[in-house]
This record gives structure tokens, C-alpha cells and sequence, in this order.
């Protein structure tokens, strides 16, 4: 596969190409824990200074021990964190490293029947051993990314994305560029492990046993021989600022049972807690900013005053404020509450 690229708006990213050619890495074979992978990989694939081996996770994790005789169903609870979003069988969890997949990235693909391949306990790590080895053992300055698939919220299908990466800076960021508008960009962040994670699965495939593609013509992208850059941990976006950390079932019901914050994200601030519980107020409580606290007097009829009770403290919590212990100052009737975190 040969693409090529000219001049992108704003400026040229480091090393932007004028061709980019992806060539598959045939005859690697089954592989199995305690091979040494590094060894397998540079038989196979004539690699150059500047290139960039892209390898599957599945063969990185068989290579690692981390094949299990089970079922997904069994191993699932031990390679999540927390729970996003399920549909009957179907569970979208965040696993330990921060990624979001379904089944935790648990895979009974590519593997011997009655056993399945876990994710790499550090993909980074894996990483950054590869890179090293083909530095030591053919003195080559060769970056590395450690792909699996993964399926995009609100599109259907999915793609490879980068889950370890070494040897290069996964994100490019734009801001402060101008555009040919004179406009400033702010937010422009191009997940560039992502994108070569993509284009190599395209001549890697997932039936051909090619586990691995080399990527040519991005040596400008490639960090000097001993750095690896901030690997793709970078690429997982901090809780506090996950906007969509619950699937919309899940929310609802976190927020009724009130027994996990994780997923709702950092707090909301005071101006915008007040708006929403005055709404739900419904004339049955006065709210209002206290200091670094947002209180509600509630009002009127006994039982009007717990269902508005109620409403305020699910929007409060899911809106990542709670409720503060009462210090004996405050009187009957009265909540409340502080953000849950800075």
C-alpha cells in the first residue's frame, strides 16, 4: 500500500511525508509465550532507520503468557476497572490500562480453540522492549506501535487504534497553528498512533497470519535512538474530563444507587448545579450559592419536599457534587453540597 501527502493547512507535522508505503509482515507463524518476539519479528521484516513496526497486540499477549483456557465471560471481572455500559451479553468495560472496549479487549479470535488472548499487562512496556531489542540487536532506531481493534462510539464497524506505542509522540498538536483563515486552531490534537494503527491493519489484515506491518516514509515522526516519547497513555483521556463515561442506562441507574462517582466526570461548577437543581426544585426549595457550597431550603408539603429531596441529590451527584455531613448550624430541611473533587 503506497499513499502519498502533500502540505497539510497550518503547517507540516514532523516528518510529514511525501509517500507512505505499508508493507505486511509475512512468515512470522504461530507464536507462543516465552518466543522471543523481537527475534521472530526482525527475521521477517527488513526494517530500516525511521521505520515504524506496527504489531498486533494478540501476538505481543501470546508471546507474554497471557493465553487463558476459559471463557471471556469467566476472565472479564479481572480485566476491568469499572463497567461503562452493557446490553445482554454485550459489556463495554474500562479495563486497567484506561481503555474503553468491549469484553475488557478479551479476544477468542486468532487463538487455539477453548482459549482466549488477554490484552498485555503493559502494552507501553511491550513497547518500548521491542524497540530496544531490534536497537541492540540490529542497531536499528525503529518505533513501535502495539494495535488492537476497537469499535467507535455512534459509528458502526471498527478500527485499529493504538494500545502501546514507543519511539514516537502519538499526538500532534495543532494548537496555536492558523489555518489559511487566519482562524487559531485550539483543539486540533490528530491521534497520530491511531491513524498509522489504521493504515496498517489495512495490508495486515484479520484473516492472512500477517501480524505486523511495517510503516515507511514518516522518519521525521520517529524519536532519536533511547527516547520513546510518552507512549499511547497519552492517548487515554483523564475520567475527569470523559463526557461520556456511562452508556445513558448506566447513568441513571449510578446515579439512583449513588454507589460509584467514577464515570460522571469532574464537578460541574456552582452557577450550573444551582440552574439544575432550582429546575428540579419544582417551588419546593430555595437554592442558592453559600460560599464553596450550594445549599436548598426545601419547603412546602412533607411529601413534595422528599420527592424534590431526592431529585436534587441524583442531579448532585451525577453532576459530581455531594452531599455535605450536616454540622448542626443548618437546621431541618436544609441540604448541602460540596463538589467531590478539585
Amino acid at each position: 500500500m503506497t499513499t502519498t501527502s502533500g502540505a497539510l493547512n497550518g503547517g507540516t507535522p514532523p516528518g510529514s511525508p511525501r509517500q507512505l508505503v505499508c508493507l505486511p509482515v509475512a512468515g512470522v507463524g504461530e507464536v507462543a509465550e516465552g518466543d522471543d518476539l523481537a527475534g521472530v519479528l526482525a527475521r521477517c521484516a527488513e526494517l530500516r532507520d525511521g521505520d515504524i513496526l506496527v504489531v498486533t497486540s494478540k501476538v505481543v499477549s501470546k508471546a507474554e503468557g497471557r493465553t487463558r483456557t476459559a471463557k471471556r465471560e469467566e476472565l472479564l471481572a479481572g480485566e476491568t476497572d469499572r463497567t461503562v455500559a452493557w446490553r445482554g451479553r454485550t459489556a463495554i468495560v474500562r479495563t486497567h490500562h484506561g481503555l474503553v472496549m468491549a469484553a475488557g479487549g478479551i479476544d477468542g479470535s486468532n487463538t487455539e480453540t477453548d482459549t482466549v488472548v488477554l490484552l498485555p499487562v503493559d502494552p507501553d512496556a511491550s513497547a518500548r522492549r521491542l524497540r530496544e531489542a531490534f536497537a541492540r540487536g540490529l542497531g536499528r532506531n525503529v518505533a513501535v506501535l502495539v494495535t488492537d481493534t476497537a469499535g467507535r462510539a455512534w459509528r458502526n464497524g471498527q478500527t485499529d487504534i493504538a494500545i502501546g506505542a514507543a519511539g514516537l509522540d502519538v499526538l500532534h498538536d495543532y494548537s496555536g497553528r492558523l489555518d489559511p483563515h487566519g482562524n487559531e486552531l485550539s483543539i486540533t490534537a490528530p491521534a497520530v498512533a491511531d491513524e498509522l494503527a489504521a493504515a496498517a491493519d489495512l495490508v495486515k489484515r484479520k484473516l492472512d497470519r500477517r501480524p505486523a506491518a511495517v510503516l515507511r516514509g514518516l522518519d521525521g515522526l520517529v524519536l532519536r535512538p533511547g527516547q520513546h516519547g510518552p507512549g499511547a497513555a497519552a492517548l487515554v483521556r483523564d475520567e475527569r474530563l470523559d463526557m461520556f463515561g456511562l452508556g445513558a442506562r448506566e447513568a441513571v441507574l449510578s446515579a439512583l444507587h449513588q454507589d460509584d462517582p467514577r464515570g460522571f466526570g469532574g464537578s460541574c461548577s456552582r452557577l450550573e448545579l444551582l440552574v439544575q437543581l432550582a429546575a428540579l426544585a419544582d417551588d419546593h426549595a430555595d437554592v442558592r450559592v453559600d460560599g464553596e457550597s450550594v445549599t436548598a431550603r426545601l419547603r412546602g408539603p412533607e411529601r413534595a419536599q422528599g420527592a424534590a429531596e431526592q431529585r436534587m441529590r441524583t442531579a448532585a451527584f451525577a453532576l459530581g457534587w455531594r452531599e455535605a455531613p450536616a454540622d448542626g448550624s443548618s437546621g431541618t430541611g436544609m441540604l448541602r453540597f460540596r463538589p467531590a473533587g478539585p
